[in-house]
């Protein structure tokens, strides 16, 4: 098992993981299926604060997630992830995330955080595994306001945080 930089050649097998309207929503928020090809494209070139990663087990990539940094907040958000689906339910997205928060905890933020939709039980079950807690309610409340969704947001223990 590996976690590597994004190869923007792997677009468009990680914009076929998402099987439906609702996945390619919970990966980038949009509901058009099949995955929308323009966003796809778009990871050709990321923003300066989104680090982008596959997760490899065997050669093969099985997990795509983004880390997104902000200076501002003193914070590193995991973001975007997903796991090929003949790869799901075996303990690899419990994996990637760990392999992802290497990465988010040497960027040296005070605070790692994400989001999830509230019925996506799977990953908020694979998030609690890893170690993440549910932020105070007050706290999802303020940060949910200009959200399309009242999502439930995690923040993982951080001896800064």
């Amino acid at each position: 098992m590996e976690l590597r930089g994004f190869d923007v050649g792997k677009a468009a097998v990680v914009a076929g993981w998402a099987t439906s309207a609702q996945e390619v929503s919970l990966l980038s928020g949009r509901t058009q299926f099949p995955f929308p090809a323009e966003l796809a494209r778009s990871w050709a070139k990321p923003a300066d604060d989104v680090r982008c990663y596959l997760y490899y087990v065997s050669g093969e990539p099985v997990g795509y997630g983004e880390l997104w940094l902000d200076d501002e907040e003193d914070e590193v958000e995991l973001a975007r992830i997903i796991v090929r689906p003949g790869s799901r339910g075996r303990g690899i997205g419990t994996a990637f995330v760990k392999a992802l928060l290497g990465p988010a905890l040497e960027a040296g933020y005070s605070g790692v955080f994400l989001r999830v939709r509230p019925d996506n039980d799977v990953a908020i079950r694979t998030y609690r595994r890893v170690g993440f807690e549910y932020v105070a309610a007050d706290l999802a409340d303020e940060w949910n306001k200009d959200q399309p969704v009242a999502y439930t947001w995690m923040q993982y223990p951080t001896a800064a945080g």
